[in-house]
């Protein structure tokens, strides 16, 4: 099991329109993730900077690298990349972050 952070960016004034489509996240990607190994997913936002900020539990280093791959993946990155910062094939643009420091 590992922990894996990374930043994302949102557009401004899109905040309540990012909350809104992941309060209705399709059952079938959650399930994708889940399969995938993803777990604890947490999404935070800056409202300052319009940056977000993920974390989940991954259970399976393998299995995750092929979400980009994944029909459901794809559609859900093509209904989100009018909201936020996305590369041409309109998966997010996110950046890994390092960690520094865990508390028990």
């Amino acid at each position: 099991m590992k922990q894996v952070a990374f930043k994302m960016q949102l557009l401004p004034e899109y905040a309540e329109e990012y909350q809104k489509r992941h309060a209705a996240i399709w059952p079938e990607l959650v399930d994708l993730l889940h399969q995938s190994g993803i777990s604890d997913y947490h999404i935070f936002h800056d409202p300052d900077t319009h940056e977000l900020f993920a974390t989940y539990v991954l259970a399976d280093d393998q299995k995750v690298d092929q979400l980009a791959q994944e029909t459901v993946m794809k559609k859900w990155w093509a209904y989100m990349k009018d909201i936020m910062e996305t590369h041409a094939d309109d998966s997010p643009i996110s950046k890994p972050l390092e960690p520094v420091f865990y508390m028990k």
